[in-house]
This record gives structure tokens, C-alpha cells and sequence, in this order.
């Protein structure tokens, strides 16, 4: 990273400021980040023997000063000594991109307080003392997005809060409508503001309605620093600890780089600065299952009767998901033992910087078995297997929503994906007809309704590259039951469908979806059908954004539940960090994708949403909790085998009525008092998560 900057502040022949200290008129690196090479270079090199793919940097770079003000991206390398870049731009967009559809810098989101702070709160110097006395410092702002309601728009509702630890539940009822469209911070302007209900011109006007008694008050009480109701802090003594899980005889895992080993797994993991985390090159037993496994997008569409709760349509990519992986907390986050990994990115600087400890892996006992089965008819046995997976995880704090990311790899050949979401809600001030948006969760707080969506692509090669989407399904059928043909008997029967062409593969949100979808291989088992992985979603989302939304194309890969496509290069994502700020001209429709091409023996992507939709209640205060909030999805081995490959664990355990099963020659668990009896030796507790305290805030403010 740092001998890409050094060559484009070299190269590029434009003066460039570093972005943590940018004004929108100066040019700068946005980001960089690693360059994927192509998937017929990587199989080439994998599976053939062929020249390693060389190794290039993407990197974004904001061009504000100049004549026609535009994002560019360029691919430079080779690393790491660079010595090309290449302006990629008009190649993977059509054409230049707008300088208008840039994600806010952190720098921006200082110049829109500042602006508050020095020009607009002077303008109404009774109303902001006697109703929030304010002091400079005691009140916090956050940006809504989308702004405005077409392209070259930049026009943010700025909410406010009491400035107090969980700061999001505690609105004061003041929303700001700013104008940031120019390059010239001094022609921002007010185009509106909002308090309790009421709309005013601007700060003038509301100032003056105040003094004339006009202005509905409704003054909040003065919140302690911890937030009071907001605060984390335990409201009751500690206790004695909890259970710990450990390796008795160390991890069965290794890690080496970024590629991991347990069992018959392996893959390898990346984590990408705007999207989060991605899995590369997923096999089982040594065959490969997925190319690809990769978060996308993560949108969060509100409700309420105030215009800044109204007007959210989020999409997390573009506030960054990986770099919103900050460091994880041992014995909470993760297991206290778990292998603790750093994520390094750099963004909106000239200098990178490292998350510690922001990714965990670990091997995990969910105490339920994989399997199992006690007999006692003509023979007695017990045979069955622990349920013992490995985790991959990270957890994205994007503002007020922590999302916890987890990859879970099961010893019967299935890879799970689950997604929790905690932390904070996004509230409004609580007025008139406010519970027709949510619930009341504090005397001033509405907990607003909103929709949690989440795109993953999952580019499964199953027996190969070249696959088919197959379903099945059930339907009852009248027959005559063949020994006593004057009887009828409901009898299901198994319905099959081949998928051959995108249109029939694309599975609309609420839609009724054949319970069995699955990759089909062109390869058969041993007992004659074609090796599969089947899909299966464990989702509840809120209604998908209407289509007739003039911004809905920006979000319609929730259009879906699953939608099959022809895997292309030029189709790398569903969605684009740039779509948030212009999702009236997205840059990244993903509805384009879906063209009904034939996908009968290609390469295949499937792209999954899961969501739900969350309805604000009291016991979301102080945080909503990860229970019953877990969605996601599992990709099961379908007829891929012979049989369970979970036979094959060395965890199984089996013995006969006549075998003495405390012996450990016949039950590896009898052993586990002279292999496990000691505690581990646990390492002290260390944390990292607060050595940026001035860069954390950088994500949605």
C-alpha cells in the first residue's frame, strides 16, 4: 500500500492532499486496495500449472481540482514495485464517474459540523440555548442517506442527538436539511429545518417563530455522559465466570498467511475495505466447492415521521464494512482462545492502517451432535459424532449497527453462513403519530421500523466450472393403491426441473421457491445422480423498496432471494460504494444482470439476500440483542457423495453393548479425564480497539 501511494503521488502529475485533511476541491487517494485477477488466471495457476497471476493495486483517487471534477480508478502494478497505472474507469463503467456520487470523506462529515457549529447555530442563539442549552460541544450530528431526490444532488438531513455514550437513542427532535452539493464550503447553504413536527425555512426563521412563542417545545431531558438508559455499563455485579471452551491438546487448525486448514477443510480469506470479508477457494477433501464466497452489500431501509428517518435508505459498502472491522474482544466477541488475526487497509490517507485482532477463527463445540443413533433391537450400539465446526468471523461496527460475520464449516461437507446484527438502533424523536412508524422505546425515542437486506455472492464450481441449477420439489397425487384398487392414497412424488435460462433462475423476494435448489455437476455419484450443492436460505425480510422508487435500481439485487446468473468478469459485484450517493443513476444495477441467457452447463454465480425486517421495541434498549436475529444461508453436499462424509470424522464414536465403553481404546470421550483435565494456560487479556481513537469515527456519522 504504502509503495502504491508513494508511485501514484510520483506519477500521476496532479498534486495530491492527503484525505484526512481534504476539502472537496483538492485531489486525493480515496483508497487501495488489492486488485482481483481473473478466474480463468487463478485456475490457470491453481489447477494447471500455469504462471502465477501478477499482483496489481486498485486505487480510487477523487479528482476535485480540476476543470471536470471526477472519481477515477487505476490498476497499478506490478507489486510490489510498481512501475504502470492504467485508467480502468470508462472499461468497467462506460464512461467517467461522476464527481457528485464520491463517498463522504471523514473530512466532509467535519466541514458539515463546523458549518453548523460557526455559521447556522449562531443564527439561532435563543432557541439552541433555552431548548438544548447548548454549550458547543453537548450535541452530535449524523447524515442521513440518500441525499436529495435526484442525480447531482448532495443534500443531507443532518439529525441531532444529545452527545452522550449511545448517542443514536437519544434525539433531541432538531434535523437539518444542508446543502453540500458545491466544492466551495462557503456556499453551503440551509435549504430547511425541522423541530418536534414543525418545518422552517431555516435558522432565521426558527429563531424567530421561537422568541414569538410559535415553536412546540418539547425539551429533552439533560442525559448523564453514559447515557443513562443507553449506557453498557452492567447494572449488577460480576460474578463467577462462565463456561471456557479450549483445545486440550492445542488448535486442529492451522493458519498459515491467509490460508486455513482444519480437517478436510481449506481455504483461503481476504477482507476487503468497503465490502468486508471474502473466502477464496473453499474445498472439501481436497475437491474445490466455491471459488468465491463474498459479503457485497448490506442495506437498511427506514421508516419514521421525521425527514431524516424517512429518507435512509442505506447501503453499509459505501461507509466501508472492512474497515469497520475494528478489534474483537476475547471471551466475548470470540472464544478467549481463539486465533485472533489483523486487517490492514488504507483509505482516505496517505498511510495504512491495521485493525489487531479484527478477524477470530477458531474450532467450536456446539454441543448438539452432527448425528447419532441408540439401538437397542436386535443389537445394542450407540454410535454418533459432536458437532465440531470451525468459525471464521469478524464483526463490522458501521455506525450504530454491529454485525457479527460468520463462515462455519461443518464436518458433514456443508458450509454455513450467519450474519447477527446488535449494537444500536437508528431512532427519531418521538411526535404525534410516531407509532405508526415503530414503538415508543424512551420518552423521546422512536425506535423506527426499518429492513435489514444482505447480498452475498457465492460462486460455487461443483465437480468443476461448468454447472447447471437444478430443482426439487414435492406434489401430492391421487392414486389408486395397487393392492385394493377401489382405495385412494395421497402420495407425494418428487418433481425436477432443470433452470436453463437466467429469467426462470432469478427467485423474486416473496415469491413460493422450490424447497431444493442446487448446483448440478456434470458428473454423476454411485448411485446415478448428478453431484449437487443445494442452497438453502434462512431469511425474514421486510418487503423489498417498490419498483416504481426512482432509486430503487441501486437496491434491486433485493429484488431477490436468489438470483442464478452466467458468470461474468465485468459482473464482479451486485451493488457499488458509488450507488449510495446516486442511486438515481447507479453505477451498479444489479437488475441488468439478469438478461435470460442460458445457464445449462456454464459457470454460474448465485447471488443471495437474506434479511429481516426489525420493528423497534423496548427491549432494544440499550442494544438490540443477537437472539432471534440471525439470518443466513447453508451450502449442502446434495447427492455430491456417496455417502455422509461425516463417517470419515475422527471424532466418531461408536460402541457395542459388549465393549466396555469407559475404555479409551474404544471410546476416544472416556479419555478426555486423563487428555483434558488441566485448564489451559490462558494468555492475559489484551485489547486494541481504541489505538485510533481519531479515525474511528470514520465511518456513518
Amino acid at each position: 500500500m504504502v509503495q502504491v501511494v508513494r508511485y501514484l503521488r510520483e506519477n500521476l502529475g496532479v498534486p495530491l492532499v492527503d484525505a484526512s485533511r481534504a476539502n472537496p476541491s483538492d485531489n486525493c487517494i480515496y483508497y487501495i486496495s488489492l486488485q482481483l485477477p481473473t478466474k480463468a488466471e487463478v485456475l490457470r495457476f491453481l489447477d494447471r500449472g500455469g504462471v502465477r497471476p501478477s499482483r496489481q493495486a486498485l486505487a480510487v483517487v477523487f479528482f476535485g481540482n480540476q476543470p471536470e471534477p471526477n472519481i477515477t480508478e487505476y490498476l497499478v502494478g506490478p507489486l510490489p514495485k510498481p512501475t504502470y497505472h492504467r485508467d480502468i474507469t470508462a472499461l468497467k463503467y462506460g464512461g467517467k464517474l461522476p464527481y457528485n456520487r464520491r463517498p463522504l470523506l471523514g473530512t466532509e462529515f467535519g466541514q458539515i459540523d463546523a458549518f453548523l457549529r460557526r455559521v447556522e447555530y449562531p443564527k439561532a442563539p435563543s432557541f439552541m440555548r433555552q431548548v438544548f442549552d447548548y454549550d458547543g460541544a453537548n450535541l452530535a450530528t449524523q447524515t442521513v442517506a440518500p441525499r436529495g431526490f435526484e442525480s447531482g444532488d448532495r443534500k443531507s438531513w443532518t439529525v441531532h442527538f444529545q452527545n452522550v455514550s449511545g448517542l443514536y437513542v437519544h434525539p433531541v427532535g432538531l434535523e437539518v436539511l444542508i446543502d453540500h452539493g458545491s466544492l466551495n464550503i462557503s456556499q453551503w447553504k440551509v435549504l430547511k429545518v425541522f423541530y418536534n413536527g414543525q418545518y422552517f425555512e431555516g435558522m432565521v426563521q426558527l429563531e424567530s417563530e421561537f422568541k414569538q412563542g410559535h415553536v412546540k417545545v418539547d425539551k429533552v431531558r439533560k442525559a448523564p455522559l453514559d447515557g443513562g438508559y443507553s449506557s453498557l455499563k452492567p447494572r449488577v455485579p460480576h460474578q463467577h465466570v462462565g463456561p471456557l471452551q479450549y483445545e486440550p491438546r492445542g488448535p486442529r487448525y492451522s493458519i498459515r498467511s491467509n490460508q486455513v486448514v482444519f480437517q478436510a477443510w481449506s481455504f483461503a480469506f481476504g477482507m476487503d475495505v468497503n465490502t468486508g470479508p471474502r473466502l477464496f477457494d473453499i474445498r472439501f477433501r481436497g475437491q474445490r466447492i466455491v471459488y468465491e464466497l463474498s459479503l457485497q452489500e448490506a442495506s437498511a431501509i427506514y421508516s419514521s415521521n421525521n425527514p431524516g428517518g424517512m429518507t435512509i435508505r442505506y447501503l453499509d459498502a459505501s461507509y466501508g464494512i472492512g474497515r469497520a472491522a475494528f478489534s474483537l474482544v476475547p471471551g466475548v466477541d470470540c472464544p478467549y482462545l481463539a486465533t485472533y488475526l489483523d486487517s490492514s487497509y488504507l483509505t482516505e490517507s496517505f498511510v495504512p492502517e491495521t485493525n489487531k485482532n479484527s478477524i477470530c477463527i477458531f474450532e467450536a463445540n456446539l454441543e448438539v451432535p452432527v448425528r447419532r443413533h441408540y439401538n437397542n433391537r436386535h443389537t445394542r450400539y450407540y454410535g454418533g459424532l459432536a458437532s465440531s465446526v470451525l468459525v471464521f468471523r469478524t464483526i463490522s461496527a458501521v455506525a450504530n449497527y454491529d454485525y457479527i460475520w460468520d463462515f462455519i464449516f461443518h464436518s458433514s461437507g456443508a458450509v454455513e453462513v450467519k450474519v447477527q446484527a446488535t449494537g444500536y438502533i437508528s431512532s427519531s424523536f418521538f411526535f404525534g403519530n410516531g407509532t405508526d412508524f415503530g414503538n415508543r422505546v424512551e420518552e423521546h425515542t422512536l425506535g423506527t421500523m426499518h429492513s435489514h437486506a444482505l447480498s452475498f455472492k457465492v460462486d460455487l464450481d461443483i465437480g468443476g466450472s461448468k454447472n447447471s441449477l437444478v430443482t426439487h420439489d414435492m406434489v401430492f397425487e391421487n392414486v389408486q393403491a395397487p393392492w385394493s384398487p377401489e382405495h385412494q392414497i395421497e402420495r407425494s412424488r418428487l418433481v425436477k426441473q432443470v433452470l436453463d435460462r437466467e429469467d426462470k433462475a432469478a427467485f423474486r423476494l416473496n415469491s413460493e421457491t422450490p424447497r431444493y435448489i442446487y448446483f448440478a455437476a456434470n458428473s454423476e455419484n454411485k448411485w446415478g445422480h448428478e453431484r449437487g450443492y443445494r442452497i438453502q436460505m434462512i431469511s425474514f425480510p421486510g418487503d423489498h423498496l417498490p419498483e416504481t422508487s426512482t432509486m430503487e435500481r441501486a437496491f434491486s439485487w433485493g429484488r431477490y432471494k436468489l438470483a442464478v446468473t452466467k458468470r461474468k468478469e465485468e459482473e464482479p459485484t451486485s451493488s457499488s460504494i458509488y450507488n449510495q450517493n446516486d442511486p438515481w443513476t447507479p453505477t451498479v444495477a444489479f437488475a441488468d444482470f439478469i438478461n435470460n441467457e442460458t445457464i445449462i452447463n456454464e459457470d454460474l454465480v448465485a447471488w443471495i439476500t437474506t434479511g429481516f425486517l426489525h420493528i423497534p421495541h423496548a427491549e432494544d434498549i440499550p442494544n438490540t440483542v443477537t437472539v432471534g436475529n440471525t439470518v443466513g444461508f447453508f451450502l449442502r453436499p446434495y447427492n455430491y457423495y456417496d455417502e455422509d462424509p461425516s463417517i470419515f470424522s475422527p471424532d466418531s464414536v461408536f460402541f457395542t453393548s459388549e465393549q466396555d465403553s469407559s475404555s479409551c481404546e474404544v471410546n476416544p470421550i472416556a479419555c478426555l479425564s486423563k487428555v483434558a483435565s488441566c485448564l489451559p494456560n490462558l494468555p492475559p487479556f489484551t485489547y486494541n480497539g481504541f489505538q485510533n481513537p481519531t479515525r474511528l469515527w470514520g465511518v456513518r456519522r
